[in-house]
């Protein structure tokens, strides 16, 4: 098999991502979003915020991450964010294995490159990589926000929950971070998010 052979499997079988259903919903069309739409708006995404990224950031790294880290749920499928801690190792063992297999299409010096990719947006040891997850973090809260609650409602997630991942954000962007906070205070006086049972009352 040539190069440009190998290369158009690996476009080829990158298609599926298009029929992979996540728990997000689409407040226009009225369905649930699929993870090639959610790795494209994430990546319009690190374009449009790039300013609220560390200084020195790599943007074009950033939006090339977002491109492929989803391209594993062609095998693994989407995990609700808030699925438990079995769960989600099962989910991790699944989605490195279906990276072994997917990159491995492109032609070797290809295939490291973009595996690479994965693998450093899973580890976030770079600011790249903590930007990135923090923009994959913020984009369904923003969905559920445009659809009334979304899989908060659907899910019975609390605001002590949402506020567990919005840490995540905070590690890649303060800014995004003290953003989502206030997103999470607005949804729970909207009621579009149930307080914290705890009765800790609205984040600082």
């Amino acid at each position: 098999m040539g190069r440009l052979d190998e290369q158009i499997r690996f476009i080829t079988e990158i298609d599926r991502l298009k029929g992979v259903l996540r728990q997000t919903m689409l407040a226009g069309p009225g369905r649930r979003e699929n993870s090639a739409e959610h790795s494209w708006h994430l990546a319009v995404m690190a374009q449009a915020l790039a300013e609220h990224a560390p200084p020195g950031t790599d943007i074009g790294r950033v939006t090339a991450m977002l491109l492929v880290h989803d391209l594993v749920e062609i095998d693994a499928g989407d995990l609700f964010v808030y699925a438990d801690a079995a769960q989600q190792a099962r989910q991790e063992e699944a989605e490195r294995a279906a990276a072994d297999r997917i990159f491995a299409l492109l032609p070797p010096d290809q295939a490291g490159r973009l595996r690479g990719l994965w693998d450093e947006f899973e580890e976030r040891r770079t600011p790249e990589a903590r930007f990135a997850r923090a923009l994959d973090r913020l984009q369904p809260m923003l969905a559920n926000l445009q659809t009334g609650g979304g899989t908060w409602r659907e899910h019975g997630i609390t605001a002590d929950q949402v506020l567990a991942k919005v840490r995540l954000i905070e590690d890649g962007s303060p800014a995004l971070g003290r953003y989502a906070r206030d997103l999470v205070n607005r949804a729970v006086r909207d009621g579009l998010l149930a307080p914290d049972p705890g009765g800790a009352g609205p984040a600082g």
